[in-house]
């Protein structure tokens, strides 16, 4: 029997090498540390603005795995594995394995634990040849494994991931309830990933749309909700026909099983519209409902039809899932029509406002850079332009992309603002100064902040990073001990090299740090000091992991940890 995992603050030294172990209860359970995808972690004690620098600050360990990791490290203080306690980051390729290891250790050992769902010759891995074909630009040679970040439930001690294997020349998928401890299969575990939705689409079968393992990526991080598990689907790089699924799935300890209802298709009957939102999950408020935004396709939404391309979603979980509420920026034609799909970052959900006749609001920016602040109780839905006209090359002031008066959002800003969002941006309460901020890192713009009041942002920021991030951009993580001054730092990784969406990242990333309250004040950065500090490799859509004292960044080769030396 698992026991809930202890919060309370402990220290004490393992008998198993040379571990320390020290925790302050802090768990990272899910992409970007909450259900609102705010990716702050208020409960950080030990890193500072006075100690985060390159004389005190720096890598520490460096884990080799056996692939690409793409999924961001979750952690869990205080595991019980192997007759010892031990403060635990969890980490998934895309060679289909699971590893459990020691954030304390002072050395690189073996990992407390491995899993591989590959197992030959029977189950093999799936490669993006088998995916794009041979000859493909697309093609690197690597496996397609997990992707998607995890989601692990503290109350059962259960991690749930979604795997990519090929067996017998089918391609599968499979979600599966692992044990936290013993990286082991729980009963019931694993389940093979099937939905089907009547429609029409190209794909259909007498009146049925079927998922589609070889063609539905699952890019987007798993969403726990109310003990339940939602699961978002995109493609492998538009390669048709594809579909944006949503499914959700429940476990009772001893079987894993499909939620009756809880199969949501947002494309039955046109193309495309993915939900892959550059890495991030969908989010969830208190009421249960799930926000995921969805890429470039057919829309009909506004003349009653179910095709829901480039939109905020809103579904509601209380009777499987419903859609009960949408927003669809006026220009979805040209958003589709251009690539600049509103569905590359993630929906960032506002913690509950003051001073606003809209105190549940919601954030999304997509590719074509244009912030929206929407009301949560009431999205906005379609407003057509009769006049619209889509230009991009030479347009006039007045152009489409230039409007922001059609919309019906609380809040829109012109594109220029931001620059497109690949993944999610980040949000801090902030101090007693500084007040609640919001992080925007987008493509070829500085990490900015825009300080929130009274439910709006202002066009203008609070504070800027010298620096600008080629692709992906930078998805911001923020650390604090409360409202303390001098304890809010925000965190990002980003390509050196990497000039537009196309390209494929080469060379090192760089970890850098921030004042939360000052970007122009960064504390720390990993090429200060390369022999020590610089990451081998970057993946697109990184995320640093920040809790108990450690910076937990995953690259193409395996996981870095940085800490106080």
């Amino acid at each position: 029997m698992f026991l809930p995992l202890v919060t309370t603050a402990s220290k004490l030294v393992a008998a198993r090498g040379h571990t320390e172990v020290h925790s302050s209860g802090v768990a990272v359970t899910t992409y970007h540390n909450d259900n609102l995808r705010t990716g702050q972690n208020l409960r950080e004690t030990l890193l500072t603005t006075s100690n985060v620098n390159v004389h005190s600050f720096g890598r520490k360990v460096v884990y080799p795995v056996d692939g690409k990791v793409a999924a961001q490290p979750l952690y869990l203080p205080n595991v019980p594995i192997g007759g010892n306690t031990h403060n635990v980051v969890y980490v998934a390729t895309e060679n289909d394995s699971v590893y459990a290891f020691d954030s304390d250790a002072t050395q690189a050992g073996a990992p407390l634990w491995q899993t591989s769902f590959i197992h030959p010759p029977t189950v093999t891995p799936v490669y993006a040849s088998d995916i794009f074909g041979h000859g493909s630009a697309t093609v690197s040679g690597d496996p397609i494994g997990i992707t998607g970040t995890p989601v692990i439930d503290t109350t059962t001690g259960t991690l749930f991931v979604v795997s990519m294997t090929k067996e017998g020349g089918a391609f599968i998928q499979r979600l599966h309830a692992l044990d936290i401890q013993t990286g082991n299969d729980k009963p019931g575990s694993p389940l093979q990933i099937t939905a089907s939705v009547a429609g029409h689409s190209a794909d259909s079968k007498n009146g049925m749309v079927y998922f589609d393992a070889q063609k539905e990526q699952q890019r987007a991080a798993l969403l726990l909700l109310n003990h339940n598990v939602y699961i978002a689907w995109a493609s492998f790089g538009d390669r048709k026909d594809y579909h944006g699924w949503v499914l959700g799935y429940s476990y009772d300890g001893k079987h894993l099983s499909q939620i009756h209802a809880g199969i949501y298709n947002d494309m039955p009957n046109g193309e495309d519209g993915g939900i892959w939102m550059g890495a991030s999950g969908p989010s969830a408020d208190a009421e249960g409902n799930i926000y995921a935004i969805s890429g470039n396709g057919t829309f009909n939404l506004n003349q009653g039809g179910s095709d829901a391309g480039d939109t905020i979603l809103k579904l509601s979980t209380k009777s499987g899932l419903q859609l009960v509420d949408y927003f669809t920026p006026f220009n979805q034609k040209c958003l589709d029509t251009f690539d600049k799909d509103l569905g590359s970052s993630g929906a960032l959900l506002l913690p509950d406002q003051t001073g606003t006749k809209h105190p549940h609001e919601l954030l999304g920016i997509g590719k074509e850079g244009r912030l929206y602040l929407l009301d949560r109780d009431t999205m906005g839905k379609y407003v057509s332009d009769q006049q619209l006209k889509c230009i991009r090359s030479g347009a006039p002031a007045n152009a489409e992309q230039f409007r922001t008066d059609v919309d019906h959002a609380v809040e829109e800003f012109p594109i220029g603002i931001t620059g497109a969002m690949f993944g999610s941006m980040g949000y801090w309460q902030g101090t007693t100064k500084s007040g609640p901020l919001v992080y925007i890192g987008g493509f070829k713009h500085p990490l900015e902040a825009f300080q929130l009041k009274n439910g709006l942002l202002p066009s203008t920021v609070s504070s800027q990073s010298t620096e600008t991030f080629a692709f992906s951009g930078a998805t911001p993580s923020v650390s604090s001990n409360g409202n303390l001054a001098g304890t809010g730092i925000v965190w990002v990784t980003g390509s050196v090299n990497c000039p537009d969406p196309g390209c494929t990242p080469l060379g090192p990333a760089i970890l850098r740090a921030y004042d939360a309250t000052d970007l122009k004040h960064e504390l720390f950065s990993s090429d200060q000091n390369p022999k020590r500090d610089q990451l081998d490799s970057y993946m697109k859509f990184s995320v640093p992991t920040v809790a108990d004292g450690h910076v937990f960044v995953a690259t193409q080769t395996g996981l870095s940890i940085y800490g106080l030396l």
